[in-house]
């Protein structure tokens, strides 16, 4: 979208999202005497009891587990069969179509007037020594499964294979194959080994290649790239252009997404968590969680201090939405800023202003920094850096190094789908009736 302008789209959009909140409104008031307040109630009153329903199951075990359980189970059934019995079903669901529609709207309207071309980049010679690193384990098989080795090699590159068997140190074969006289690398495998091999690039002023062959592929997807089909991603020796974007660091390491501190970094240490994720989540959860015995976490980030934290998340660049960290995205890999969570969850009562609230909770700080200190109740504390279970000593010290990865793109890719912005009115009703405006940079791509 050229200039300034959201464009028409975003302010019907935003139009419609106003409509559909008033419609609302006028349902409510208008089923007043009908039970209106009574659908708002009950549901409010179902989102608190599973909430703490949730917090229950999680932070306790036997009797209380199992009552959680059941709590979060019978409170929406129970708002339903409400609407039901009492004959609000009719109210509820059009109350519910409205909302919905209001702020599905909302978050459309929001996007298409950040939305942006796909980011382009320099246009990129075609690289006379590339060297790939590949991990055939990665993703469940992709390299195999894509013929990844085979195409790479097809293009003029080289690839080193990972021996599953043999753990290789993957920063040194990369140092070694920038000494050889490489003049890219690249990466197919998951986050965390990207991280490692793009730190030597940076290092070296090389521009470094994102093969989406990992499990989860949050770098590859920030930048742009094709998940279902991480051939596509070689494209980019042949027909690449380049961008720069921030890496971050911890501890003097880099990292390409997130740094996790607290409850998810104390599970992932454990060693039966690769074949039980939720068994081993299950068993540790209450001690982690406790008052009394779980891990407590202080952070600074610039000048603010965030204290006594549960968890706190660092990621490389902020996410678009705290709201919904499950399927975040970062619009920006450039901005030259770290992304900050800190979560603080002690009972069911902050569970369920958790639940309610969102990231207006007092539970949850969300806010943006240049440096990040962490500091826990033992000279070592458990780290997760881009899922990679580690242990550093305190303080841990986080911070980004703008613009030093040089990142090599193929020239046709999907694009970033940014998660919908949470939703701020007062934005929305100036992009609906006021004088054309952006909302905010929500700059795709890198």
């Amino acid at each position: 979208m050229k200039g300034t302008e959201p464009g028409v789209a975003a302010r019907w959009l935003a139009r419609l999202a106003v409509l559909a909140a008033l419609g609302s409104v006028a349902v409510l008031v208008w089923a007043v005497d009908d039970g209106g307040l009574e659908v708002v109630a009950s549901a409010l009153t179902g989102l608190v009891i599973c909430a703490v329903g949730v917090w229950w199951f999680l932070a306790h075990r036997g009797v209380v587990r199992l009552l959680g359980a059941l709590l979060a189970v019978v409170a929406p059934a129970g708002v339903l069969a409400l609407y039901a019995f009492d004959g609000l079903w009719l109210t509820a669901l059009v109350l519910i179509l409205c909302w919905s529609g209001a702020l599905g709207f909302a978050r459309l309207a929001l996007r298409t007037a950040r939305a942006q071309p796909l980011r382009t980049g320099v246009v990129a010679a075609r690289p006379s020594r590339p060297v790939l690193i590949m991990n055939p384990k990665s993703g469940g098989g992709k390299v195999g499964r894509f013929g990844l080795v085979e195409k790479a090699e097809a293009l003029g590159a080289e690839v080193i294979l990972l021996d599953p068997a043999a753990p290789a140190d993957v920063a040194a074969l990369a140092r070694r194959a920038v000494a050889e006289g490489a003049d890219l690398l690249g990466v197919a495998g998951g986050d965390g080994t990207q991280a490692l091999v793009a730190a030597v690039a940076a290092d070296h002023d090389l521009p470094f290649v994102v093969i989406s062959a990992g499990t989860r592929n949050h770098f590859a997807m920030d930048l742009g790239l094709d998940r279902a089909d991480p051939a596509r991603c070689l494209d980019a020796l042949a027909d690449g252009e380049e961008i720069r974007v921030d890496l971050g660091e911890v501890a003097g390491r880099a990292f390409v997404n997130t740094v996790s501190f607290g409850v998810y970094a104390d599970v992932v240490q454990r060693p039966e968590y690769r074949d039980d994720k939720t068994g081993t989540a299950l068993q540790l959860m209450p001690d982690l969680l406790s008052p009394e015995k779980g891990r407590r976490l202080d952070a600074r980030a610039d000048g603010t201090t965030l204290a006594s934290q549960q968890a706190v998340l660092v990621s490389n660049n902020p996410y678009a939405s705290p709201d919904e960290l499950a399927a975040g995205r970062r619009p920006r890999l450039d901005d030259g800023v770290l992304g900050v969570l800190g979560i603080w969850v002690k009972d069911a009562v902050d569970a369920a202003d958790l639940a309610v609230r969102g990231s207006q909770s007092t539970g949850l700080t969300v806010l943006t920094a240049r440096r990040v200190e962490v500091t826990g109740d033992a000279e070592e504390i458990p780290v997760a850096v881009d899922g990679e279970a580690l242990r550093m000593p305190t303080p841990v010290v986080c911070t980004t190094r703008p613009g030093a990865l040089r990142v090599r793109l193929p020239r046709e890719r999907p694009g970033v789908l940014v998660s919908g912005p949470r939703v701020n009115w007062t934005e929305l009703l100036a992009l609906a009736f006021g004088r054309s405006r952006r909302t905010g940079d929500g700059r795709p791509g890198g």
